[in-house]
């Protein structure tokens, strides 16, 4: 299974010009043989609390459909970053795939709310516009099932598991991590949710813009469920390239029997 990581450098403010940029890239994907195309989180919008209401768009808007005709077109799956998802008067951080037929796969809303003050580094609150989500997300693909989730969600171990359980052979994560917060937890993260679940972790980040109002750390990656990173960006636009073995999901598994292994009878999880 081929995946291009895109590395974007949108969320300039045009949004019609980043989509564009978005499909130039998804089709020169499509041309090199790659299964799925991935963007970034808020790929044609400023990742900006200010913004998310000004850019966000109903069900069938610019972004989507732009998506949905090429996903058609190139027959590639999309996983398509993540959109402003304006909805009964909320807006969510919305992550949609696209079959190779252009159908809507997938939706994911972004269960998490990345709201942090790290003392001597970054202040945000997606909260102050957004609406969490409240579902865990998988989709069934000709290569098995996979997960999707957006961002800060993958610092919780949980959701991850449910994907795992549920069979996710892969978690595709468009995100957005910072120069505090990238630094230190990037990789950490991605390798330690391969390792947990035996399954792939892709990350995929926007282009690094220091003189954006929020810099992300870009470093795009595919990590295997060995924990091995097969490829890594730094912080410039790009398009990587990840081929997933996925027979070396069962292969880790029977070496080190993690899943099967785990001792329900004693596991109770109680509140802090």
């Amino acid at each position: 299974m081929k995946v291009a990581l895109i590395q974007l450098a949108g969320g300039t403010g045009d949004k019609t010009a980043d989509i564009a940029l978005a499909c130039e890239k998804i089709r020169g994907a499509a041309a090199n043989g790659a299964d799925f195309a991935v963007l970034p989180e808020m790929f044609c919008c400023p990742y900006d609390s200010a913004c998310f209401r000004d850019f966000s768009e109903a069900a069938g808007g610019q972004a989507q459909s732009a998506l949905s005709r090429l996903a058609g077109e190139l027959g590639i799956y999309i996983v398509g970053g993540s959109v402003p998802e304006l909805a009964d008067g909320n807006v969510y951080n919305t992550s949609y795939v696209y079959d190779r037929q252009g159908r809507e796969l997938a939706r994911h809303r972004k269960a998490h709310l990345f709201d942090i003050d790290v003392a001597g580094g970054q202040r945000f609150f997606e909260s102050d516009t957004l609406t969490p989500g409240d579902q865990i997300t998988t989709f069934d693909t000709e290569f098995g099932p996979m997960g999707l989730c957006i961002c800060f969600d993958l610092r919780f171990e949980e959701l991850a598991r449910c994907m795992a359980l549920r069979g996710a052979k892969c978690i595709f994560v468009p995100a957005a991590f910072n120069m505090t917060t990238g630094p230190a937890h990037w990789e950490l993260l991605f390798r330690q949710r391969a390792v947990d679940n035996q399954c792939f972790t892709v990350g995929i980040s926007p282009a690094r813009n220091m003189d954006a109002s929020y810099a992300a750390y870009g470093n795009s990656l595919a990590v295997d469920p060995w924990g091995t990173v097969l490829c890594r960006a730094e912080g410039e636009a790009t398009v990587l390239y990840a081929e997933l073995d996925l027979s070396k999901i069962e292969s880790v598994r029977s070496q080190l029997p993690i899943l099967s292994a785990r001792r329900m009878d004693m596991y109770e999880l109680r509140e802090l």
